[in-house]
């Protein structure tokens, strides 16, 4: 019975609309809760859209009428009698489930959904995307890798996104060889790897820290060069710290040769690193001169690096020739706040702010009537 009520307004549901008030029957959602503890490592809203997801949640349980334990139970019974599972009634269960017991209906149910539907025409609607966000809201990511490498649901992920939100996920966790998993099984599938998977792979295989994770990074990248793509400063940054790491400063060098801007921060650091850990003292001294001597406007935030990278600085140029230079630029270093307590691994390990939309300006000229939400030219001859 629930399921008949609830069909008939699918098309109102499954659009966003603004939540004002008492959710209509009594779905609670603990998303906003949730936001704090949601901080990404690697991949930004722009690719996660959690909030997003959060807030379409929202609508969708202000419109339902009725309890959504009615809808489980309806839903179960579906699934219990073997009858067809339509699109729109997955989208809808997926966007109410809101605990464990509810992502265990929700698996059932894209299995279901996947054994119909496994010959469905190119461009049918993508719900692994969806999946993984509702996963990353609810803390599921053994159950995101484990849907994702489950071979009875080959096809159903079929979206890079998919997988990178889920590794992303296995990341935050600290479960590094889960998300190395999770990577192998993408690239048997043939799922296309993207910028965001290099950089996720990258700071996988950077955390694992072995031999075997250093070969994975590095033959993936230099697979990734022959093909032509062009991959991101983050994930280049990744594998010269992994292979600085695994004491092979020559790979670090020539990574970090591939790097086409490296006035950041991070590289900043890398590129001190590398000269201290090759013994060239002279070059590593310059590099941290020319950081304290930078002629940039007050406005313009001077190099900073980190604290190990000025220890391990110190400890290479310890009786050596330049030993009193070195010490008398990395004291001018830390007077002038250059030094920070971040560390490289800390800098590594952030979440990108994401794309940076561009604001409306004053003087353009304006296309949208304020009053009616119309085209304004439409609006205009009406009035």
């Amino acid at each position: 019975m629930a399921l008949s009520r609830i069909r008939g307004s699918f098309g109102i549901l499954l659009h966003y609309v603004p939540v004002k008030g008492i959710l209509r029957g009594h779905i609670q959602t603990d998303c906003m809760a949730c936001r704090e503890g949601a901080k990404r490592h690697l991949l930004s809203e722009d690719v996660v859209k959690l909030q997003e997801f959060q807030r379409r949640k929202l609508a969708v349980a202000h419109q339902v009428s009725g309890s959504k334990s009615d809808f489980f139970e309806a839903f179960n019974q579906k699934l219990k009698k073997n009858e067809l599972i339509l699109k729109d009634e997955l989208k809808l269960l997926l966007h109410l489930c809101q605990s464990a017991e509810d992502m265990a209906t929700a698996r059932c149910a894209i299995s279901r959904y996947h054994e119909e539907n496994s010959n469905s025409a190119f461009g049918e609607f993508k719900f692994g995307p969806l999946f993984m966000r509702l996963c990353f809201e609810l803390g599921q990511e053994e159950m995101a890798a484990a849907t994702l490498t489950d071979k009875n649901l080959r096809g159903f992920f079929c979206d890079s996104t998919s997988f990178n939100i889920a590794i992303d996920m296995l990341f935050k966790k600290g479960l590094y060889q889960s998300a190395l998993d999770v990577l192998r099984d993408m690239k048997n599938q043939g799922v296309t790897l993207n910028k965001d998977t290099f950089t996720l792979a990258a700071g996988t295989c950077y955390k694992l820290n072995t031999p075997e994770s250093f070969r994975i990074c590095t033959a993936l990248l230099e697979e990734a060069q022959t093909k032509g793509h062009l991959l991101p400063r983050h994930a280049y940054s990744f594998t010269v710290a992994l292979a600085l790491r695994q004491n092979n400063v020559p790979k670090a060098k020539s990574f970090f040769s591939l790097i086409m801007s490296t006035e950041s921060r991070i590289c900043q650091n890398l590129k001190v690193l590398i000269l201290a850990m090759e013994g060239a003292m002279n070059e590593c001294l310059d590099v941290l001169t020319f950081a304290i001597c930078s002629n940039s406007p007050a406005f313009i935030k001077k190099p900073e690096f980190a604290q190990e990278v000025v220890d391990l600085v110190r400890m290479r140029s310890k009786d050596g020739p330049l030993m009193a230079s070195v010490e008398q630029v990395l004291s001018c270093l830390q007077q002038s706040g250059q030094v920070t307590q971040e560390s490289l691994d800390q800098m590594l390990c952030h979440t990108p702010s994401g794309r940076k939309r561009m604001s409306t300006g004053i003087m353009e000229e304006r296309r949208i009537s304020r009053r009616t939400l119309r085209p304004l030219r439409a609006t205009l001859l009406s009035e």
